[in-house]
């Protein structure tokens, strides 16, 4: 009786090479040529073997695991459900899947900066994405000291210890309400929150833009990411605020409440009041009137955060880097 093939020594002896060179074959290692490797394979297949993978991370001294977490401190935070959030990690998942890694997700309210140094200094994972900075900067910068393999999407700062993608917010912003402005709109309402950095950098953008046409900038909706489509908050707050005849809303979301609310309120869209959104979910074409937004593309979002992550879990120097955005004209504006 054929003794039984249970070990990298046993498939290295019937195919005449080291365990090494069984072990780098099996992980498709163009180290070994592909000859080698089909021979390995085959071999491996023949008699059921396959590598422990749990042991194999452990000598490497990897989990194969990134961990994805939204950080929910601020007042106006998205729900995870949002169609953005709900992109982006859609995304990430593909790219980990192309990369062999599993994906922790979760959504912490943080009380201390116990919910990322547990993350960062566990083990249970090789890097860490941050899908908000929330009101958690001084938690972010602490980490990125001392961690390398953290990336955080959300506005760089100009000293960031920590690696940041991102667009431009505040070119976001300006674009949003130059389009508005360029139209003739001279009462035009910021409907948002500016208590996250791309928030604060989306409104700046919006008061730049005042400032370069000579134009004062209209009153701010202070209304969250987070908003109740069906809450009867936004549509009594559009009443009685004084006439405006454009909004840049700070979300795709919050721009199609305001098309609910501004249709419940017998005000035409773009007629009356232009409105322009922020991201470009899939939701965005399909609203009535079609929405006029800012695109973030969430599948390069996607890629760029992981091409960065992974240069940083290898030790390579990986910076902030923001990417491309553009103005997608539909008809609300």
């Amino acid at each position: 009786m054929s003794k039984p093939v249970e070990t990298l020594a046993d498939i290295a002896a019937l195919a005449g090479v080291t365990p090494a060179t069984v072990s780098r074959a099996l992980a498709d290692s163009p180290r070994i040529s592909e000859q080698t490797r089909a021979r390995i394979r085959g071999l491996a297949e023949k008699h059921g073997f396959h590598i422990n993978q749990t042991a194999r991370n452990l000598r490497m001294g990897r989990t194969r695991s990134i961990a994805c977490v939204i950080p929910l401190g601020h007042e106006s935070a998205q729900r995870v459900s949002d169609p953005f959030y709900t992109a982006l990690i859609g995304n990430l998942m593909d790219g980990l899947a192309q990369r062999e890694h599993n994906m922790l997700l979760s959504a912490v309210t943080p009380t201390d900066e116990n919910w990322l140094t547990s993350l960062s200094r566990g083990g249970s994972v090789d890097g860490v994405i941050v899908l908000c900075q929330s009101n958690q900067e001084p938690v972010l910068e602490g980490i990125g000291k001392h961690y390398q393999p953290l990336v955080v999407w959300g506005e760089a700062g100009p000293d960031s210890s920590y690696c940041c993608v991102g667009t431009d917010n505040v070119l976001g912003g300006r674009l949003a309400t130059d389009h508005l402005l360029a139209q003739g709109r001279r009462r035009i309402a910021f409907a948002g929150m500016h208590d996250i950095p791309e928030l604060s950098a989306r409104y700046a953008g919006y008061l730049e833009a005042h400032r370069e046409h000579g134009v004062d900038a209209g009153p701010t909706i202070a209304v969250p990411l987070a908003l109740d489509h069906n809450s009867p908050m936004l549509r009594e707050t559009l009443k009685s605020l004084e006439p405006v005849d454009g909004i840049v809303a700070a979300s795709d979301m919050i721009a199609m409440g305001i098309l609910r609310a501004m249709q419940e309120l017998g005000r035409r869209v773009p007629d009356d009041v232009a409105v322009v959104g922020y991201d470009d979910v899939s939701l965005a074409a399909y609203s009535f009137p079609p929405l006029t937004t800012i695109r973030q593309d969430l599948k390069v979002a996607a890629e760029t955060l992981l091409d960065r992550l992974f240069a940083r879990m290898e030790g390579r120097d990986a910076g902030s880097v923001k990417i491309p955005l553009r103005l997608i004209r539909r008809t609300s504006a």
